[in-house]
């Protein structure tokens, strides 16, 4: 891929100079310009500050002549700079002949893409190429943008980056890939990476990413959804942060999917079962309406393809208002004629209204292609906070799926189970009451989750230490409380399961 613009964007640099790639990389590097880096110059305040787009104390924390504060000027806030400090730091001419930087008039360049350094998981050093002012948190803000930019690393970016399942596959496939954020993190564990968007900017700014992070080339395809996949590719792996906005049209290609409602984040996870090797995970992000009538969560069961493992987490639910006031101000229309502004507003409202939709929930999408007769699809609501990274929760989330398949109640009864690190048990109940109105198990590590439990539960739960089997352990309970042992047995399978599907108890197998 060469130096093509998109519509009226200015001319990116070229991705067919490796040898400039990899120079500028080691320059950059040896500026300290790198997340640790920049946090030990800017201090934290500033460095906060940068994230909400407010560049004034990072300007502050950059007057001196340091190849690093020379650097972060450039690339973060794009302010030109001498021609001279320059060429201390950089391959200067190289950088301007391959389109890195550009001549501003005088004797000053500056950046023509946004460079952002960004820490990968194992303490890789990798930078995240954007537009200009499109970072999140770049110097240009979010603001108005042209309908064909590629913005850098948001919120969005770095929650799919956390949740997606990290193990060494053959094939991988990021769909939409943006800046080529998540091509860059299964990069490290995939032997094959293809990424597709429908926008070619975007895909030769992935490839600029790539490059300058040192990572692999990916194969790069245009074209939207699965369009671009061979009828006969599958793969170990599919992740993808779409256009998931249910706005009314397709106005800005970063982020609108151009179809009705939620229908391209239906379309995106009805296709990928078929695209998917046994075993293998497809995981998105993703928007979904909450139609008058009908049960949200039985929407997304539909959604489910056939022959996958679901599990569907809704993370937040917005009214259509606050919803459509969400994604105005993210286009800078707040900031427009108040006329035209109002008449956006209703656009959404009509369409809103057209479909019955009250709300628009945000969560995570996980399908896992499964050769079982019965497959698992779980939809669940949990908006507190979390523990990321969470692949590895999301993979013994199947594991555990795949444990209480194989076991029916006798099963489970035969079984051992231990008690997961930093579980704690909470007694809820009135001060100096003899007995607690309830028990509550919680987790401190991964989804967090806490979950009442009886007493019978709780003591079950404390006992667990993997070498008594759950039938022996209510056994014992039962002799201690004065109850039927076999119907205790009869009863206590339920909560032995669900404390197992929640991840409170690990099979010890």
């Amino acid at each position: 891929m060469g130096g093509v613009s998109h519509t009226s964007l200015p001319p990116l640099p070229s991705s067919d100079r490796a040898d400039v790639s990899a120079r500028l990389r080691s320059a950059l590097l040896g500026a300290s310009f790198t997340a640790d880096g920049l946090l030990d110059l800017l201090g934290a305040p500033a460095y906060a500050a940068l994230a909400r787009s407010e560049t004034v104390p990072a300007l502050r924390a950059t007057r001196g002549d340091t190849p690093l504060e020379t650097l972060v000027r450039l690339f973060l806030l794009q302010q030109p700079v001498p021609y001279a400090r320059v060429a201390d730091v950089l391959p200067v001419e190289d950088a301007l002949e391959s389109g890195w930087l550009t001549r501003t008039g005088g004797d000053e360049v500056a950046a023509s893409v946004d460079i952002r350094p960004y820490g990968g998981p194992d303490g890789e050093d990798w930078f995240i190429v954007s537009d200009l002012g499109c970072a999140v948190g770049g110097a240009g803000g979010i603001g108005s943008r042209d309908e064909g930019v590629v913005l850098g690393v948001g919120g969005a970016s770095t929650t799919l980056a956390g949740i997606t399942v990290r193990r060494p596959v053959g094939s991988a496939l990021d769909l939409g890939t943006g800046s080529g954020i998540q091509a860059l993190h299964v990069a490290q564990h995939a032997t094959r990476v293809t990424a597709t968007d429908l926008n070619p900017r975007a895909l030769h700014i992935a490839a600029l990413t790539l490059a300058l992070s040192g990572a692999p080339a990916a194969d790069l395809r245009q074209g939207s959804l699965f369009e671009p996949v061979r009828a006969d590719e599958t793969y170990d792996l599919i992740v993808s942060n779409p256009p998931f906005v249910i706005s009314p049209g397709a106005r800005l290609t970063y982020r609108d999917g151009g179809m009705g409602g939620d229908d391209l984040c239906r379309t995106l996870v009805q296709e990928a079962g078929d695209r998917l090797n046994e075993g293998g995970y497809a995981q998105f992000l993703a928007n979904w309406q909450h139609v008058e009538g009908e049960d949200w969560q039985d929407r997304l069961r539909s959604w489910v393809p056939r022959g996958c493992d679901a599990w569907i987490v809704q993370r937040e639910v917005q009214d259509v208002t606050q919803y459509a006031e969400l994604w105005l101000r993210d286009s800078g229309d707040h900031r427009a004629d108040p006329a035209d502004y109002q008449a956006r507003y209703d656009a959404w409202l009509d369409e809103f209204e057209a479909r019955k939709v009250k709300a628009v929930g945000f969560g995570w999408i996980t399908l896992r292609r499964t050769a079982a007769a019965d497959p698992s699809i779980t939809v669940e609501e949990w908006p507190h906070s979390v523990e990321q990274p969470l692949g590895d929760a999301v993979r013994e989330h199947f594991d555990r799926v795949d444990y209480l398949r194989r076991h029916d109640d006798a099963g489970l009864l035969a079984g051992h189970f231990r008690l997961v690190a930093e579980v704690v048990q909470e007694q809820v109940g009135l001060p100096g009451a003899e007995d607690p109105e309830h028990v509550v198990l919680r987790q401190h590590r991964g989804m967090r989750r806490a979950t009442k439990v009886d007493t019978v539960g709780a003591g079950f739960a404390g006992v667990c230490d993997g070498t008594l089997s759950a039938g022996r352990i209510l056994d014992a309970i039962a002799q201690l409380v004065g109850e039927d042992p076999v119907l205790l047995r009869d009863r206590t399978p339920a909560q032995i399961r669900l404390l197992v599907e929640q991840g409170f108890l690990e099979p010890v197998e």
